[in-house]
């Protein structure tokens, strides 16, 4: 079985999500690609607040969800998992074959040169280049799904953002902003892995993004059983075997119990 995760397995780690009625009254919107490409004040705001959010994204432990996931592709039922979410969270919890759709926040690129960085250490270097600003779990009270929180303007005019420490070029986390495309490796990747399974797991997304909802077209169109976990609409759900409306944690902690103990 190959399985699809979204933001919702990761909210009961504290990971807040885009869709949810909290996320739809937060005034905050998604950071699109090109914008950032194209904007250096977008990017200095986007690292003044990442810089503030990223500790307490970065010591987020894996929830009910990934720990199940872990065990049930420990146990032979599970053959792979595509994600959407940028978290990390599967790898720590112990899932081997994990395929990133949107990258991962753990890795930094430089957009001149191409050179990867690892996030904490750029995240040491922007400390070097701002003392004193904010940097920890305890005065961040709202962070945001791609792991920066929200700061007022004031803050963000006085920060100075972090460049690549190869050529000095300009900085983006690894991660597929809205506006760009998955590359097409990873893409295939995927499709191979929903093709070579029996069926297909959707677990914590409502598919509103064609970017993962693809892979439910690709498993109908192959006539590959879909089964959903989710609270709220999914898109494509009528074309699902099975929808469980519930907690993905406690669904899937209780689906690894029955498997472990038949």
């Amino acid at each position: 079985m190959a399985v699809l995760t979204g933001a919702g397995v990761s909210t009961e780690s504290g990971i807040p999500d885009y869709r949810s009625p909290d996320a739809a009254a937060r005034e905050r919107r998604p950071i699109h690609g090109p914008e950032f490409v194209r904007s250096a004040a977008l990017r200095r705001r986007y690292w003044a607040r990442a810089m503030a959010g990223w500790e307490r994204f970065r010591l987020a432990q894996p929830g009910a969800s990934h720990v199940a996931l872990a065990e049930l592709e420990a146990r032979g039922a599970v053959s792979g998992l595509v994600t959407q979410n940028v978290d990390r969270l599967h790898h720590a919890a112990g899932s081997r074959r994990v395929i990133e759709l949107h990258g991962a926040l753990a890795e930094v690129v430089c957009l001149d040169c191409g050179a990867l960085d690892d996030r904490d250490a750029v995240q040491e270097r922007m400390r070097e280049q701002n003392p004193g600003w904010l940097d920890g779990p305890s005065p961040i009270e709202r962070m945001a799904p791609d792991g920066d929180a929200e700061l007022p303007d004031s803050l963000v005019e006085r920060f100075v953002g972090p460049v690549c420490a190869q050529c000095g070029g300009v900085l983006k986390p690894n991660v597929v902003f809205f506006g760009h495309n998955v590359a097409k490796p990873i893409v295939d990747d995927a499709y191979d892995l929903v093709a070579r399974s029996e069926a297909l797991l959707v677990a914590g997304t409502s598919l509103a993004v064609f970017s993962g909802y693809r892979f439910l077209l690709r498993a109908a169109d192959l006539s590959i059983p879909i089964f959903i976990v989710n609270r709220g609409p999914v898109r494509g759900e009528e074309r699902a075997t099975l929808k469980v409306e519930a907690s993905t944690g406690e669904t899937l902690a209780a689906l690894a119990r029955q498997l472990g103990s038949s």
